[in-house]
């Protein structure tokens, strides 16, 4: 009975103090929008990434029995998107605000970049393939398949011509 008194003076002194903990604790408990895993967007130069892609796979193909010679060219939608991470802070007041940032990485020369969560490949609208065996359904069949694993594109996207 006396550790049951001491209990009560104790909440009965800090009373406001334990209130003040309690409300807190509950408050944390409810859940929120947690912006830790946003991102943001930003397109990249992708001309470049376009042409090299292009040109492996005119010296990938160039390879394929009967093709011969061989010319690639292909059309982006999007060009490569480089997602990086950001913080988001809500504050559930009048205005409900949000304030966004980018999280910035410090390596050990102090130059400081935004931290990538996610980079994405370009997507491409369509393929032009031309090619000196062109005249033979297997070649072209061959052609088909090879630009539509490597771009990701339907078959009915990919023309492949007979070059003069």
């Amino acid at each position: 009975m006396e550790w049951m008194k001491k209990i009560t003076d104790f909440v009965g002194k800090y009373r406001y103090v334990i209130l003040v903990a309690v409300i807190g604790l509950i408050l944390m408990m409810i859940p929120t929008r947690s912006g830790t895993g946003s991102e943001t967007k930003q397109t990249e130069p992708t001309v470049t990434a376009r042409q090299d892609v292009a040109q492996e796979l005119t010296q990938i193909l160039s390879q394929l029995q009967g093709a011969g010679k061989v010319k690639v060219m292909l059309t982006v939608r999007e060009g490569e998107t480089t997602e990086y991470q950001i913080d988001e802070d809500i504050t559930n007041g009048e205005n409900g605000s949000v304030r966004q940032d980018t999280v910035i990485v410090t390596d050990g020369s102090r130059n400081q970049q935004g931290l990538i969560r996610q980079v994405n490949p370009p997507q491409y609208l369509g393929a032009i393939v031309l090619c000196e065996g062109a005249d033979s359904a297997a070649v072209r069949l061959s052609i088909i398949e090879a630009v539509s694993k490597v771009t990701g594109l339907g078959t009915d996207k990919i023309s492949v011509l007979k070059m003069k």
